[in-house]
């Protein structure tokens, strides 16, 4: 049985990161959340001796357009196995002259692009509540992450920022600078956000592997983004996800206290007693304990 402050490890990304050697499918999770389905059916995994939980964000197959994807419901279903520390595995449109197709970001900041369509908050339906959310990655996850990379002697890039827009479209040029000179961005995606925002609502400890596939069109001299382009290198990348995911099993900590895990603690500003019943019963496993 989990205790309180047992770390459990969960991966969002793509359909194939969770087909993983040195791992034993456990059981596919089909869970129903009070804001539908997630993406797909949660595949549990038995890595270290410990079990990891995997979400193709996108479903298997990929299916769904980042802004179409369930991130309340992913996050909602996550939450409610257990999970305690969220890895996100993302391909990236690479910023920067000095990072390279293939290389690895553990990016410390996002820069919201999208356009606001992409249900960002637990909250709502009569609860009113505001989390912190200058620092959107967890450092001691990230740290975890870093080592892992470190271990396995890869090409990483520690800090910098994400772009997160809307999709599903890539940038122009104009826009692709617009980033690069404004907000000094280092990677460019389409999925950061709400995701981000809604794990620290739901006090998971989040961070990113962001994995660069190609230079965004800024990059004149390279070749202007294009699928072909970036599907090679994320099959290459898949194998290094797989390896910075088994380091990860081995290394995270059994147990942690982190503030990630409490920041919902003094969010919430409404009277519980004035709460509607269907909201306090959907809010129950992320907040009951501040409710009741």
């Amino acid at each position: 049985m989990k205790k309180e402050n047992d770390v459990v490890l969960g991966v969002l990304g793509g359909s194939g990161v969770y087909k993983m050697p040195e791992s034993q499918i456990i059981q596919e999770h089909e869970i129903k959340t009070p804001f539908g389905k997630p993406s797909d059916n949660i595949i549990e995994l038995q890595i270290q001796n410990r079990p990891v939980f995997f979400l193709p964000r996108h479903g298997q197959g990929h299916r769904l357009l980042p802004s179409e994807i369930p991130v309340k419901a992913n996050i909602y279903a996550l939450k409610s196995l257990g999970i305690t520390n969220l890895l996100a595995i993302s391909a990236c449109g690479i910023m920067h002259e000095h990072i390279n197709p293939g290389d690895m970001i553990v990016p410390d900041q996002i820069f919201d692009r999208t356009k606001g369509n992409r249900p960002s908050t637990f909250f709502g339906a009569g609860i009113v509540g505001h989390v912190g959310f200058a620092d959107p990655f967890c450092n001691k996850l990230r740290s975890h992450i870093i080592e892992a990379i470190k271990i396995e002697n890869m090409t990483f890039f520690d800090g910098g920022t994400y772009i997160c827009m809307e999709g599903p479209q890539f940038s122009t040029r104009a826009e692709s600078n617009f980033y690069r000179k404004t907000v000094n961005a280092s990677v460019i995606g389409m999925t950061a956000l709400p995701e981000a925002k809604l794990a620290r609502e739901a006090e998971l400890c989040y961070a990113m592997l962001a994995m660069g596939t190609d230079f965004d069109c800024w990059h004149e001299e390279a070749d202007d983004v294009n699928i072909e382009t970036v599907l090679k290198v994320m099959n290459k990348n898949t194998n290094n996800a797989h390896k910075i995911i088994l380091q990860l099993a081995k290394s995270l900590p059994r147990s942690t206290h982190c503030t990630c895990q409490q920041s919902a603690k003094n969010a919430i500003l409404t009277n519980p007693k004035i709460i509607p019943k269907e909201t306090r019963e959907a809010l129950n496993l992320l907040y009951g304990k501040y409710l009741n």
